[in-house]
Formats: C-alpha cells, structure tokens, sequence
C-alpha cells in the first residue's frame, strides 16, 4: 500500500504539473500573446475551458499528501508556510480575474481582470520555483533564501512561460499565434514536469505514510476514483480541441 500511495501522489503531482502548467504559463504571457482587450479574451479562452479540470489535479495531490503522508503534510505545512501562503494567494487572486472578467462594466474592469490573471499566474509559477529551491537544498522544513531561491523560482518561472507558449501554439489563431510560434521552437515540452515531480518525490515519502488501516481505506478509493477523473479530463480535452478563433468561453 505505501508503494502504491506514492505511485497516486506522483501521478497526481505529473498530471497537475503537465495540464495546469499550460494554462498557468499562457496566463504569465496574456499581455504579450494578447496585444488589445479582443486577444487577451482570445488568449484567455484558450485555456478557459480547462483550468477548473486542471486545480482538480492539485487538490488530489494535496489530498494523497494530507489522508497518506500525514506527518510529512505537517512538517511542509509548517516549514513553507510563506510560500504555501504565496501560492494560495496567487491562485485566487488568478481564478477570481477569470471568473470576474466578463462580469464587470467597461475596458478598466476588464484590464483590471486581466492584470490579476497575469499576476497571479507569474505568482504561483514563482512560488513553486521557491518550494523547489527548498527542496533543492535538502531544508524542506524552512523557506529557501538567498541567490538559490531566486534563481531556482526564475528558471522555474520560464518553464511555466516556455509551457505556456507551446500550449498557446497549439490553442491560438492570428496575431497571438503568431506571437507564439516565434517563440515556442522546442520550449514548449511539458517534459520538464516530470523532472520537477521527481524532485517533490525525493522528499522522504518512505516510511512516513499513514497507519497501514489507514491506507487500506483510502488506497483502494483512490485507484476506484482516479480512472473517472483520467476520463473526464480526457473528454475535456477531446471536446474542446479545435483552435480558438473567438472569445466564446468567457
């Protein structure tokens, strides 16, 4: 059961950062992709219809990490609180930008939208890369500092951006696309997702899970569940394949 227990937690944790890593990095780059109010809603409803799917894989990593590795959770918890507390606020600050953009009067309210879903986005890409550098370090019990944590957070920055770029080629039309394509050549492979799980699992995972009780209940409901969410992500994206050529999402 622990072998398994890890297995969910680094699937949940790939499959987070190859999906949501598309829409976070293409949410760094709206002002440059979109260049008037008409493409940022074009490069916006590009990943519209996915982003809520995608959370959906942070939430069930965070779960794995919480039910399964119970003491480990508490010591990341305590130890990364800023950045917990950074990537949090980075995310709501994103989502609430995409949720209020068409519902507010005028261009201002819209640019105002737009600039919380950019800085948003540009925060919870840093904040990973600070996490990261904590980890790099072998301290996962304290926030990283110095040249590490701002290097590490920057590279990790342009990868979400250079993700971002190879799912906007792939999404866009027009200007936008055009934009991305200049840029994208071989960035935009989500690959380097897999590398960075990788990372997170050198974290001291063995002999840190739960009561094997424990890990009977939840192990098996976990491999029940986790099929329909694969399935449901896959229709998502099998329904909403074609090129965006208007704002129709948002």
């Amino acid at each position: 059961m622990e072998t398994l227990a890890i297995a969910l937690l680094a699937f949940f944790a790939a499959g987070w950062f190859v999906l949501a890593g598309a829409d976070i990095g293409t949410g760094m780059l709206a002002p440059w992709l979109g260049r008037d109010d008409r493409e940022r809603r074009l490069v916006l409803a590009s990943f519209a219809p996915f982003f809520l799917g995608n959370e959906v894989w942070l939430v069930a990593a965070a779960g794995v990490l919480v039910g399964c590795f119970p003491a480990l959770e508490g010591e990341l918890l305590s130890g990364q609180f800023p950045v917990l507390v950074a990537l949090l606020t980075g995310w709501i600050v994103r989502d609430a930008g995409l949720w209020s953009r068409g519902r507010g009067p005028g261009p201002r309210w819209r640019a105002g939208c737009d600039t919380a879903v950019t800085c948003g986005s540009w925060t919870v890409a840093l904040s990973w890369g600070w996490l990261l550098a904590a980890l790099l370090t072998g301290r996962p019990y304290a926030p990283a500092t110095g040249p590490t944590a701002v290097l590490t957070a920057l590279a990790v920055a342009a990868l979400f951006a250079a993700h971002g770029l190879g799912f906007a080629m792939l999404r866009l039309t027009g200007p936008p696309y055009e934009r991305a394509r200049r840029l994208v050549g071989r960035t935009g492979r989500p690959w380097w997702s897999f590398a960075f799980t990788g990372v997170l699992l050198a974290l001291p995972l063995a002999g840190r899970t739960a009561a094997p009780a424990t890990l009977a209940l939840l192990v098996p409901a976990l491999l029940v569940v986790t099929p329909f969410l694969v399935a449901v992500q896959a229709w998502t994206w099998h329904a909403f394949r074609h090129r965006v050529t208007r704002p129709s999402y948002l």
